[in-house]
């Protein structure tokens, strides 16, 4: 049953992690980004079979390498997803084509270490998944909170809502909008503002 168990909650984990890359989320530097990594982590460590007990050595070399392959894949889905300011000031990200690459690269080398393991004969259970997308996501959330502190407003509005970074004392944007409503980056007044001139990158 617990194998079962496990395919269930890896396949859940995987629909989340899909559905998060190809839609805009909002990020509300929730300190909790560490517990669905946590979960997986005790969940692999409880499962008898992550190193193979016929194998000890060669299984723990074929894990370590995996959870490399992890922490990679989740810091390159962290340091390739998009992420912009909304002009409410609240903070999103996205995956981009570069995040697609990085996930097929890192499920070719997860493949290829499988197909590696299998030829020397070692038992892989799913607990050695799980252990993966633990550290996968460990790392993605912990690489995009950082960059997501690094976007913060930072502090000293004055008392007419002016901006954080010079901003006019009639609406003028975060980074030097004109007293007449310009964009970041120099749009007109009367114009709409597009998305990519208040797109804030890092």
């Amino acid at each position: 049953m617990s194998g079962l168990v496990n395919v269930l909650v890896i396949g859940a984990v995987i629909a989340v992690v899909v559905f998060r890359q190809c839609s805009a989320q909002q990020i509300t530097h929730d300190r909790r980004w560490w517990v669905l990594p946590g979960i997986l982590l005790v969940l692999s460590l409880r499962e008898p079979g992550l190193v193979d007990p016929h194998h000890a050595v060669l299984s723990a070399a074929v894990l370590g390498a995996e959870m490399v392959v992890g922490l990679v894949t989740g810091a390159g889905w962290a340091w390739t997803t998009r992420l912009w300011r909304e002009a409410d000031g609240s903070l999103w990200s996205k995956g981009t084509k570069a995040t697609a690459f990085v996930w097929t690269g890192g499920l070719a080398l997860r493949a290829a270490l499988y197909g590696v393991a299998a030829l020397m004969g070692i038992h892989q259970g799913t607990a050695a998944l799980l252990a993966a997308l633990a550290a996968m996501l460990a790392a993605r959330g912990g690489a995009l909170m950082w960059r997501a502190g690094q976007m913060r407003p930072a502090y000293g509005d004055s008392m007419h809502g002016d901006s954080m970074h010079g901003g006019s004392m009639h609406g003028g944007s975060a980074y030097g909008g004109s007293a007449h409503g310009e964009s970041a980056y120099g749009g007109s007044g009367d114009r709409v503002m597009s998305r990519p001139a208040w797109k804030d990158r890092v």
